[in-house]
């Protein structure tokens, strides 16, 4: 049971995981290491967001300007992402958690995508918390994308095209390893998410870590442009 639970909680919590490579580094190990290690965190703010009841839970773990990465990492992760689909599904199940993968899907493999929407449909049912992985995404590439769609359209707004149609905002944006910026990640979604940066390194992010910024998010006054 979580103690001292802030009194304001957000809906929907978003991460940007960075540091995994400096996490590995520093330990002289491969980067891919750092990856399998993070994973172990995502974990952790999830089971935290479940008992909360928080109802999103949404991280950007590979972004459209990382299929730029050696060769080696980007199928190791890959792999990561299959393995940690496969090992997780029994706990989704169990704790109500319903997977989502959003980005541009088209360039990832058949059989990714065929695991990716198995393990979407398996959870759709009775689920407490959606977690959104966002794979092979950039903010700008959504925007572009859902503009095209409107203007074929011709008709809605360019929310109800975003790949994150039906999602709210998210409330809080998290991240982690001493960086202060947003890397292309939903810009247009954040207009007025509130911001924590921590220097913490993602594979270092636990429970402890999550709780003090959502004590900071529950001490933040939001007034979305208004005057209260």
């Amino acid at each position: 049971m979580i103690m001292d639970i802030p009194a304001k909680l957000p809906r929907h919590v978003s991460f940007i995981m960075d540091g995994n490579g400096r996490w590995a580094k520093s330990r002289c190990l491969e980067r891919i290491r750092g990856h399998f290690e993070g994973v172990e965190s995502v974990r952790s703010v999830l089971e935290t967001s479940v008992e909360l009841g928080i109802e999103y839970v949404s991280v950007f773990a590979f972004s459209e300007e990382n299929w730029g990465r050696p060769d080696d990492e980007v199928a190791g992760l890959m792999t990561l992402m299959m393995k940690s689909m496969i090992a997780e599904k029994e706990t989704f199940l169990k704790n109500g958690v319903h997977f989502k993968v959003l980005g541009n899907r088209a360039r990832l493999s058949d059989e990714l995508n065929a695991a990716i929407d198995s393990l979407d449909e398996a959870t759709a049912a009775c689920a407490r918390t959606t977690l959104i992985i966002f794979l092979s995404y950039s903010g700008q590439w959504d925007i572009r994308q859902a503009a095209a769609k409107l203007a074929a359209a011709g008709t809605g707004s360019i929310e109800d095209y975003l790949v994150t149609a039906g999602i709210p905002d998210p409330d809080l944006l998290i991240r982690t390893s001493g960086e202060m910026r947003i890397s292309n990640f939903l810009l247009w979604q954040i207009a007025y998410t509130e911001l924590v940066f921590t220097d913490t390194l993602w594979p270092d992010f636990r429970k402890e870590q999550y709780l003090a910024a959502l004590r900071e998010y529950a001490s933040r006054d939001r007034r979305f442009g208004k005057v209260k």
